[in-house]
């Protein structure tokens, strides 16, 4: 390999870990726990450490779908060059730089999405219709879910005729059922998820086993939840709150990783000198540093500006937000967690009235979504039309 091509490899790295950092200050970072900051259960500061290595490990531990999702999912029949890799890159971390400036969280997952689009076309790629359709519907049916989930949570914890260490614990079950049923890397050679690594050691089949690991991880989760609310009811919420936080926190590293490391991934194929592993290690650790050094701005515009946040509607907006994370994570779809925990925030708002919710905001948050989209898809094309080959 030519020095020159070093060199861009090297800028390629250097852009990556730009754009890591950019989403560890922006979206992974500050969106996980706003909701909980918005509910007095956490401090800013607090909250931006806790984020920060929780995103870390989720990054190692579970973002290998998307980055090769990003890195090879979006264009078919090209893969970006060197020069190219940093086109997207640099256009995507200055669209959310800008956004972290103003005080909007533009979506990383639109602004990457957009510029690898724009680039792979621009330099005779074909456009990938079955991906971008699976992509598409997770968007546009973000947050329709989230905010109908949202909604339904916050009228049902509040209600007289279904008691709090009733409601509360059954979403826990919830939870706990969903975590031991998460894919891990660190497990493929044992089923891949906790509840499948478990059933092994029981005397039988794999699927009953893995149903029966998923149901003691229910029970388990909401006896302790009820439990804990019971002896003491704000407290009991406030740490099933920073619970759901953190696994919020880390569904937001193994996703937002990708879009950071994922245009890189075709630059190593087929070299062991630099496994994906170690990209993915490099990505959670700018990430980590972008939480710790600049996401405490974002996530003040988050649990402040959008809405007056309680325990109740903090737990609301994310439980939706940690299982939309993670069905993305499974199917390889970049999505923007400031959608997604925006649309919890809405929809845990309408339950209540309304009346806190800054529409303006929140209408200016919308357009600034779609024209991310629309300019990085344009940037990118035009830098790829600029490029050898474009």
């Amino acid at each position: 390999m030519d020095p020159a091509t070093i060199g861009l490899f090297g800028v390629a790295s250097v852009a990556s870990l730009f754009m890591a950092w950019v989403i560890g200050a922006g979206s992974s970072g500050a969106t996980p726990f706003a909701p909980a900051v918005g509910a007095n259960a956490i401090s800013t500061l607090r909250a931006a450490l806790v984020v920060g290595v929780l995103g870390f490990l989720g990054a190692v531990t579970q973002g290998g779908n998307v980055s090769e999702a990003v890195g090879s999912g979006l264009v078919d029949g090209v893969s970006l060059p060197p020069t190219g890799v940093i086109a997207v890159l640099l256009i995507g971390a200055g669209l959310m730089a800008i956004g972290i400036k103003t005080g909007y969280p533009i979506a990383t997952a639109f602004t990457v999405t957009g510029a690898v689009i724009g680039v792979g076309l621009a330099l005779g790629g074909d456009p990938a219709w079955a991906k971008y359709r699976e992509v598409g519907a997770v968007w546009l049916l973000t947050p329709i879910a989230g905010g109908a989930v949202a909604f339904a949570i916050a009228r049902t914890l509040p209600r007289p005729d279904v008691p709090e260490d009733v409601s509360v614990p059954i979403l826990a079950a919830l939870v706990g059922a969903v975590v031991v049923n998460l894919e891990f890397a660190f497990l493929e050679t044992t089923g891949g998820t906790i509840a499948g690594s478990g059933g092994r050691l029981l005397p039988m089949s794999d699927g009953t086993s893995i149903l029966l690991m998923t149901a003691l991880a229910s029970v388990v989760s909401s006896l302790l939840v009820r439990w804990d609310v019971g002896r003491d009811l704000t407290g009991g919420l406030r740490r099933f709150l920073l619970a759901l936080g953190s696994l919020v926190a880390f569904s937001a590293g193994a996703s937002q990783v990708g879009l950071a490391v994922g245009p890189l991934l075709p630059l190593f194929a087929g070299q062991s000198v630099v496994p994906t592993f170690a990209l993915l290690l490099g990505g959670g650790l700018g990430m980590l540093v972008g939480s710790w050094t600049g996401a405490p701005r974002m996530i003040t515009a988050l649990s402040q500006e959008y809405a007056s946040l309680g325990p109740r509607r903090s737990i609301a907006t994310l439980v939706p937000a940690f299982l939309i994370a993670q069905i993305a994570v499974l199917l390889g779809v970049p999505v923007s967690f400031n959608e997604i925990i925006v649309s919890g925030i809405v929809g845990s708002g309408l339950a209540v009235g309304g009346a806190d919710v800054s529409r303006r905001k929140l209408a200016v948050t919308v357009l600034a979504w779609i024209g991310s989209l629309a300019l990085s898809l344009g940037l990118g094309f035009g830098a790829g039309s600029l490029l050898p080959g474009g």
